[in-house]
């Protein structure tokens, strides 16, 4: 496998919130940037506004034009958005959303064409972010139209270190979340968390647990069939498929007595009902990982936190976390392509229980004898 460091491109997110303070405090231990070649987008002259407003330590910069000319053991910056940009320290303005956009633009583009490896993205303010090229929910949704063409589809996964927890929907009103929900969906979801745990966090055998939808799992119908009609069916056809699930456990019960530390995954039908325990049990070290598409990225679990933004109070652990997890999934994908890239060639068929031969052609059965 190539060792080669590997090239992170960092959105600067929203300029009125915490992400440039996260930022600066990570890569303020020197170590991190030995681990990786660091490329923000965003503007070095911004960066120096939130340093010195929160007298931070200073971190080792050095602007470039383009990703290939990064260097090394310092934390490199694309100055891609205007200098007189102005920053309202949390407020959510106009201009934060179009800097926003525009830093996540330019590092889609170099993702594309292979100048960086993986994509952190610092926290965005979904509203003030949107124009006629961003007219998504969020991140999520936005990567998987931008690799669209590559035929994948986007799976948000919230993880820390000892808990994985996947979503059937994502950011959509409460509202709509019942008539939202298909077996066809579940399925869908189900085999791309069981793909992304084998492939991006090296588990052999996934054990996924899938939640309800109902309080108490429905009780049988009594408080809704939907476990009936349409999870447990497509949990059965998901295993048709070779996906081990097990459930549908209601969410109440599955958390509070900590069953998810038995499994490899969660897969909960909507965003609260996985999001709400999850940050609970991990806000400090979550990361939001976007699972399912071509591309490796990750981001903090946190928002914008526009209450504590420019007050030095904002802890850099989520986003330091973020970037250890998006260079081990690039490298356990890389692992997963070698393992299967030249795999053995079948040397028998089964004839019967009775009755095996080796699978030789003529050649190789005369050498044998």
């Amino acid at each position: 496998m190539d060792e080669q460091m590997i090239k992170v491109g960092i959105t600067q997110g929203d300029i009125n919130g915490v992400g440039y303070e996260v930022i600066l405090k990570t890569f303020a231990d020197s170590r991190i940037a030995e681990l990786c070649t660091p490329i923000l987008y965003g503007s070095s002259k911004i960066a120096a506004y939130h340093r010195k407003a929160m007298d931070l330590p200073p971190v080792n910069m050095s602007t470039i034009t383009r990703a290939e000319d990064a260097g090394c053991n310092r934390v490199n910056i694309i100055n891609c958005i205007s200098e007189d940009t102005k920053i309202d320290l949390g407020q959510s303005t106009e201009a934060a959303g179009e800097a926003a956009f525009v830093a996540l633009e330019e590092a889609v583009k170099d993702l594309k064409r292979g100048a960086i490896d993986v994509l952190l993205t610092a926290p965005i303010n979904k509203h003030n972010i949107q124009n006629e090229s961003f007219h998504f929910p969020g991140h999520t949704e936005y990567l998987e139209e931008s690799f669209a063409g590559e035929g994948h589809k986007a799976l948000m996964i919230l993880m820390n270190e000892g808990l994985r927890v996947a979503l059937v929907t994502g950011h959509i009103p409460l509202a709509k979340v019942a008539s939202t929900i298909t077996k066809e969906d579940i399925v869908s979801k189900l085999s791309l968390f069981n793909q992304s745990l084998k492939m991006d966090f090296g588990i052999v055998r996934p054990r996924i647990a899938v939640l309800s939808l109902n309080p108490h799992a429905g009780d049988d119908g009594l408080l809704g069939t939907e476990e009936q009609t349409i999870i447990r069916p497509a949990m059965e056809e998901a295993e048709s498929r070779g996906v081990m699930s097990f459930g549908p456990y209601a969410a109440d019960g599955f958390f509070g007595s900590s069953m998810y530390e038995h499994f490899d995954g969660v897969l909960a039908m909507y965003h609260d009902q996985g999001l709400a325990p999850f940050k609970t049990l991990a806000m400090e070290d979550g990361v939001n990982y976007t699972a399912g598409l071509a591309v490796v990225r990750t981001s903090p679990a946190h928002g914008t936190a526009y209450d504590i933004a420019g007050q030095n109070k904002a802890s850099e652990s989520s986003f330091r976390q973020a970037l250890y997890a998006s260079m081990d999934i690039y490298r356990n994908r890389i692992r997963y392509q070698e393992a299967g890239a030249n795999p053995l060639r079948k040397q028998y068929f089964d004839k019967g229980a009775d009755n095996v031969k080796l699978d030789l052609t003529k050649d190789e059965e005369a050498e044998t004898l």
